[in-house]
């Protein structure tokens, strides 16, 4: 309950500071990230490599909600999440004010219009943060990246930097406690999460792959979904809590 409680707290602070993200220090939203992460029990080991500034699509495995300020604590970005999400209690405010990216999965035909937008972000100089395999897995499984949001990065110019999420149990093995999957609700995943000790999320920074460096979105999704299980060649940083 202490934990539910700090992470509550640390959310609507988050909410009631929302309006003047603009203005906040970046490092300042690294550190909250962190905090949320930290609030849930978990411990949390970031590796790899630095992050470069301006446009840069942020693209990593999907395991839980937890990734998502996993993936701020390394680069605060513009997520990009389904369209349901705008639709959950204080989490979908938050989200939307917060600048997120929504995609309509019901409607196909509205993808060209989510890629421009991901395009134009990526073109002011903003990262945006992505999930390819487009729903959550257990952890101890992956799926395949999907194309269509690397079509962004190539119409953009912008870098793509792979990270890959894990999360450890006591001991070291792969944990799925904090995987949120089929018809798991928040709250039950809020719940076991907090009561599970023991947690550590991993999070690998894996190198940038450059533009320019692949001729399409297929063998970009390609690339990006091989350079997540690079070995990471430099320490951005190692945080033990």
């Amino acid at each position: 309950m202490l934990r539910l409680t700090l992470v509550t707290a640390l959310v609507l602070t988050g909410a009631a500071l929302m309006p003047l993200r603009r203005r906040i220090p970046a490092d300042w939203i690294r550190r909250w990230c962190r905090a949320v992460v930290r609030a849930s029990g978990l411990r949390l080991r970031i590796t790899g490599t630095a992050p470069p500034t301006g446009g840069l699509l942020l693209v990593a495995d999907h395991i839980s909600w937890l990734d998502v300020p996993l993936l701020a604590a390394v680069r605060p970005a513009r997520m990009l999440a389904k369209a349901e999400i705008r639709r959950w209690p204080v989490a979908g405010a938050l989200a939307a004010r917060g600048g997120t990216l929504f995609i309509d999965r019901n409607r196909p035909r509205a993808l060209p219009d989510t890629v421009a937008r991901i395009t134009e972000a990526l073109r002011e100089g903003a990262a945006v943060a992505a999930f390819p395999e487009g729903s959550t897995w257990c952890g101890r499984a992956q799926g395949r990246f999907r194309r269509a949001v690397f079509q962004a990065a190539l119409d953009a110019g912008a870098p793509v930097q792979p990270v890959r999420i894990r999360y450890r149990a006591p001991g070291g093995t792969t944990g799925t406690a904090a995987a949120f999957v089929g018809d798991d609700s928040l709250v039950a995943s809020l719940w076991r999460v907090a009561s599970t000790r023991g947690l550590t999320a991993e999070v690998e920074v894996c190198p940038v792959i450059p533009p320019g460096t692949h001729p399409d979105r297929r063998t970009l999704a390609r690339a990006a979904q091989q350079g997540r299980t690079a070995e990471p060649g430099w320490t951005h940083a190692a945080l033990m809590a």
